[in-house]
């Protein structure tokens, strides 16, 4: 990292840099982290005490406490910070809203403490017609099929994703609810086209649907393997107590 001072061009921001360790925000996603590396809780403090603004991206090594720029996936979000609350412990629980996605240009480690990142804003591309909505309709199916599967996935995220009408939307909206790889995710991020960003969580999904259907038969056969164990554990008792009967 440079020491050189950010003068950002009209095409770029500055803002205080959050590393993420084991997650990807996408636009439109609320989430909570909990920080505790020490920059990242003074870039946290910087962004309160201007606009609440702060650029989130994720690092390729989770376990690097102190990533530089090579270390960090080159695109992130720029989100907004809507809660700060601080722990006994030292470490703070944040409140995150992503808000439009951005490349770092630089990164410049300020005396103060913390990372300062000039990024360029990107513009949303748009998906409209036929097979932008059909798209959609499949996207939003399959997420059902998807969630019946996922018993952790809360009931009234399909409703919501079923009110979604814009297809970038609703992209990112399935990509930040289901279950793959910090590296998938951020592939999904990268894609700037949402009917591509449709096709991908489609696919991600497919893959995922597969892998619960045979998890959801394991379940079952180990479920009736106990089963019956038990049902001849009860009956070898019953056995010995009538023996035990008949013998006295």
């Amino acid at each position: 990292m440079s020491e050189t001072e950010v003068n950002p061009t009209p095409e770029s921001k500055a803002l205080p840099l959050l590393p993420l360790r084991d997650i990807v925000v996408f636009p439109n996603m609320i989430v909570p982290l909990f920080v505790g590396r020490d920059k990242s809780v003074v870039a946290l403090e910087k962004a309160m005490d201007s606009d609440k603004e702060i650029f989130l991206v994720a690092q390729l090594d989770p376990a690097e406490d102190d990533p530089v720029r090579d270390q960090l996936y080159d695109l992130g979000v720029v989100a907004t910070v809507l809660q700060l609350l601080k722990l006994p412990d030292g470490t703070v629980r944040v409140l995150v809203e992503g808000k439009q996605r951005a490349r770092h240009l630089f990164l410049d480690d300020k005396s103060e403490g913390y990372v300062l990142a000039e990024i360029e804003l990107l513009e949303e591309q748009v998906a409209e017609g036929a097979q932008a909505s059909a798209l959609m309709r499949s996207v939003v199916d399959q997420f059902e099929n998807y969630s019946k599967l996922n018993k952790k996935m809360p009931a009234e995220t399909v409703v919501q994703l079923g009110e979604i009408d814009d297809a970038a939307r609703l992209a990112d909206a399935v990509a930040a609810n289901i279950n793959v790889k910090v590296a998938d995710k951020q592939s999904l991020l990268m894609e700037s086209d949402p009917s591509k960003r449709l096709e991908m969580v489609f696919a991600f999904m497919e893959g995922e649907l597969g892998v619960l259907q045979v998890e959801k038969k394991i379940r079952g056969r180990v479920k009736r393997q106990m089963e019956k164990t038990q049902r001849e554990y009860y009956l070898n008792e019953q056995m010995k107590a009538i023996q035990k009967e008949l013998g006295d």
